[in-house]
């Protein structure tokens, strides 16, 4: 377990079109402007031609998006007597969300423009923002209305609102999928080994509370005749003593259902049974050395991490890397192991959070020489509170070794998070 901190605040702008070509998503919708009452200008009425485009596309849920939001051209005029100076103009907007997630991005534009002419319309302008993918489908983006704040001798404000007879049209679509989910079932044995007959005490975990536990004996990838039954309780656990007397049994799993599957089943934990040898020739003596089987663990080098720093408004990625972790797999039977990862939200001043989605890493891992295994880093992307994979190595007939396991972790911090430390906890389990 180890805990993770950022202080908040990357640049972001939105891509070209080609010269002449209208690009993808543009669409037009009849607006009303009226004018600041300071103006003493009639309001000004006429389509607004915007585009709204997305960073990703198809997101899972849980990640951020950052969405851009360009008016092209607006029917709203300078409203100052004079010429309007550079750099004066800073817009808001709002994009609507419909379909899988409905509601409302707020989007910010920085205070940038060439000048504009007296009675000239209001130049094109571009905003963005971003917005957590909280379900998966089908998602669209339509403009809403923008304000045009301009800041020269008074500070006005131009409100432009989509006509109220007609929506404005849906100008940018995603499609987000559910994350995986990590199956944490495990078992763990009171003794690796035993005589035909031998009682063996199990501890089935990660079950679903209430759940029908099946405690098996296996042989390779077939079950034993070894088997017995449990419900685990309210913490998903089943307690149970598991007569071994196959003497075929190499490991013993628990499942839900009539059979073992990867989605409702443990990795096998290890079991040898030791048969009971006859008597040997006369003037014979029989030698007899035994390997004994130790356990899977791991040790952690440093326990906190510190990510790096962003700068306020902007948001952006904070960098940083987990401590190495070392497995050391001394069991000596078949079955692999896996390492996941969860983290919490980040919490930060006056209870501000960071969804715990919006930490991803890229994992490594590697295998010392001599390692029976193969080690296999998990996929890079979300860690989140569901959990993601770190690392694992494959059931085989014969298993073990020592792997060193390293990932770089990537916060995303959305613009204008409020600046200070914010704190989650990252914990690692190992079955």
């Amino acid at each position: 377990m180890a805990v993770l901190a950022a202080t908040t605040g990357g640049a972001l702008s939105a891509p070209a079109a080609a010269e002449g070509e209208t690009p993808p998503g543009q669409v037009d919708f009849p607006t009303h402007c009226p004018a600041p009452q300071e103006a003493g200008l009639p309001p000004a009425d006429g389509p607004t031609t915007a585009r709204i485009t997305v960073d990703n596309p198809a997101p899972q849920v849980g990640d951020t998006v950052t969405v851009t939001y360009q008016v092209v051209r607006t029917p709203a005029v300078n409203p100052v007597g004079g010429e309007l100076p550079a750099d004066v103009l800073t817009p808001t907007g709002r994009i609507l969300l419909a379909g899988a997630q409905s509601g409302e991005v707020t989007v910010v534009g920085a205070k940038r423009n060439d000048p504009v002419p007296a009675g000239a319309a209001l130049p094109a302008v571009t905003m963005t923002g971003t917005f957590t993918v909280t379900a998966p489908g089908e998602t669209t983006l339509a403009p809403g209305g923008y304000t045009l704040h301009t800041g020269h001798l008074l500070d006005l404000d131009t409100t432009c609102t989509a006509d109220a007879a007609s929506a404005a049209p849906v100008s940018a679509r995603l499609t987000a999928t559910a994350l995986p989910t990590a199956n944490l079932r495990s078992v763990f044995l009171g003794s690796a080994q035993g005589r035909p007959g031998a009682k063996v005490k199990v501890t089935a975990a990660g079950f679903p509370p209430g759940a029908a536990v099946t405690v098996a004996g296996r042989a390779g990838a077939a079950e034993t005749a070894d088997r017995v039954s449990a419900t685990a309780d309210e913490l998903g656990t089943a307690l149970v003593e598991l007569p071994v007397t196959d003497k075929a049994t190499t490991a013993v799993i628990a499942y839900e259902g009539g059979a073992w599957s990867a989605r409702q089943g443990s990795g096998p934990a290890a079991y040898t049974v030791i048969d009971a040898a006859p008597p040997p020739p006369s003037a014979t003596q029989r030698v007899t050395a035994t390997v004994e089987p130790g356990v899977l663990g791991m040790t952690q080098t440093g326990e906190d991490i510190t990510l790096g720093a962003v700068p306020y408004g902007d948001g952006g990625a904070a960098p940083g890397r987990i401590g190495t972790v070392t497995v050391t797999d001394a069991r000596g039977g078949p079955a692999g192991w896996s390492l996941i990862g969860k983290v919490t939200d980040f919490t930060g001043p006056g209870g501000v959070r960071i969804p715990g989605a919006s930490l991803s890493w890229t994992p490594r891992c590697v295998a010392a020489a001599g390692s029976r295994s193969v080690c296999t880093p998990g996929s890079a992307g979300v860690v989140g509170p569901e959990g993601a994979l770190l690392a694992s190595t494959p059931d085989a007939p014969l298993v073990g070794g020592t792997f060193t396991i390293d990932a770089t972790v990537t916060l995303t911090v959305p613009p204008y998070t409020p600046p200070g430390a914010y704190t989650a906890v990252l914990t690692l389990t190992l079955s």
